[in-house]
């Protein structure tokens, strides 16, 4: 019984802190760093480096940053990008360091299923947070903001008092991301677009004469021939003038559309 709540506690652990890592990674530095170093929460030795006051208070003034900006309309998602570089392996490494002293295997496990988690609660944050940012107004940016922040340290407490509830709801979160992550897909994609461009990595793509709203060569052959025809049937007195005027005039728009 106690290595089956051993090994509940350690998964949710596990879990925990790459799941809300991918949300906002200084917030989850600050709870292992603090409640390990009050004795509230007792680290595996593989985290217990959290404990040192230069971590605690690094990750607090990068919390302090991530606070306000994450409220900002627009660099919130610039926030986010920058982001995807820092939570998602942060994610992985916590994940395999609360495993705790195991094998490598196990160690690498973890990593791969932290990494997994924090990168599919990150994208959900940050898509959401694209959707968001389509309202001119910056009240929802707040209240997303302060719900994240809520559902992290609620998340965490949840991870490490009952473990059971917060694999639980963790299922249902997962539930809820396969759901909404390919709704959300194209905004990430044009998110990442735009980090290429800006880096340098993708090249704009020149306006084609289609996307340009110009007549394709086939169109153009067809318009070219129905004039053609007219002109031969002007020559020969079948059409007047006039009514070849009128029917050149609705070709020309015909092909226009």
């Amino acid at each position: 019984m106690e290595n089956y709540e051993a090994l509940l506690t350690t998964i949710a652990l596990m879990m925990g802190v790459s799941w809300a890592s991918g949300i906002n990674l200084y917030a989850v530095l600050l709870v292992l760093g603090w409640g390990g170093s009050t004795g509230h929460i007792d680290l595996p030795a593989e985290l217990t480096v959290l404990e040192d006051p230069l971590v605690i208070g690094a990750a607090g003034v990068m919390y302090f940053i991530e606070f306000f900006i994450d409220k900002i309309p627009g660099m919130d998602s610039v926030w986010d990008s920058i982001q995807t570089f820092v939570r998602i392996p942060a994610g992985a490494m916590l994940a395999a360091g609360a495993v705790g002293d195991v094998t490598p295997a196990l160690e690498i496990a973890a990593g791969i299923l932290g990494g997994s988690m924090a990168a599919t609660s990150h994208a959900t944050k940050a898509g959401t947070r694209l959707l968001i940012n389509t309202s001119p107004e910056p009240f929802t940016n707040w209240s997303a903001s302060l719900t994240g922040d809520f559902l992290v340290f609620s998340g965490m407490w949840t991870a490490l008092k009952y473990p059971e509830i917060f694999l639980l709801l963790l299922i249902v979160f997962i539930g809820i991301a396969i759901w909404l992550l390919p709704k959300l897909w194209r905004l990430i994609k044009a998110m990442f677009r735009k980090i290429g461009k800006f880096l340098g990595f993708v090249k704009t793509e020149p306006v084609t004469p289609v996307e340009s709203g110009a007549p394709n060569p086939v169109q153009q052959h067809h318009q070219l021939s129905a004039l053609e025809r007219l002109q031969q049937l002007r020559d020969k007195g079948t059409l007047t003038e006039q009514e070849f005027e009128q029917q050149k005039e609705r070709i020309l728009k015909e092909g226009n559309l």
